[in-house]
């Protein structure tokens, strides 16, 4: 396996649902880690999709240390070295570049590259990736297309992100190939604008039982 690895494995293994959010200001990101860590989810994808994001991922690590912050959307090797210096734990891309591996392997925070297709998939196992994001996950197959590759690429596991909710996502997690799913739906939008973290706090519980 690529550098840490195994570690990334423990970190998404440990539950269902890792929550991939996008947040406006760093209190906004504490008080929604807050509210996914009191109901079960700790590990949390924050994507640097809001220019708030960096400030976001370094309160939650400095104010919330239960949370495992994730870096997500990560695209450049500049990207990657801001985001593990504001304490992002781990690395999440939507694809991935030589230049992005390379920043990955001189790094200690482990990277969840995105790979779609079977030469992908054949390239990241050349590399030393067994760990991989299966990105826009339903516009590109989804869980039948998971299904059909597990006996070519038996050693590789998957998190698949875009398009998943509640109606789908037992169809993923069934599959012996995906350790997890990342979702937005336990952190709606509507529900962070109005502040209302009891209804996070509640989405999270039930997709914690989903492997209950």
């Amino acid at each position: 396996m690529a550098q840490n690895s195994k570690r990334l494995l423990e970190m998404l293994s440990a539950q269902p649902v890792v929550p991939v959010v996008a947040v406006e200001s760093a209190a906004e990101g504490v008080a929604l880690a807050r509210a996914l860590a009191a109901g079960g989810l700790k590990a949390i994808e924050v994507t640097l999709r809001t220019p708030a994001a960096l400030e976001a991922i370094m309160a939650i690590a400095s104010e919330v240390p239960e949370t495992l912050c994730g870096a997500g959307t990560v695209l450049t090797p500049r990207q990657f070295d801001r985001a593990t210096k504001a304490g992002a734990q781990f690395i999440v891309s939507p694809g991935a570049t030589m230049e992005l591996l390379d920043a990955a392997r001189s790094s200690e925070a482990p990277m969840l590259p995105g790979s779609a297709t079977p030469s992908e998939l054949m390239a990241m196992l050349e590399e030393g990736y067994e760990v991989l994001k299966f990105f826009p996950a339903e516009q590109i197959g989804g869980a039948a297309f998971l299904k059909s590759i597990s006996p070519v690429f038996p050693s590789l596991r998957f998190c698949p992100t875009g398009g998943i909710s509640m109606k789908n996502v037992r169809d993923y997690l069934a599959l012996p190939n995906v350790v997890c799913v990342g979702g937005s739906w336990v952190a709606p939008k509507a529900a962070v604008e109005a502040k209302d973290w009891d209804a996070i706090t509640a989405l999270a519980r039930e997709a914690v039982a989903l492997r209950n």
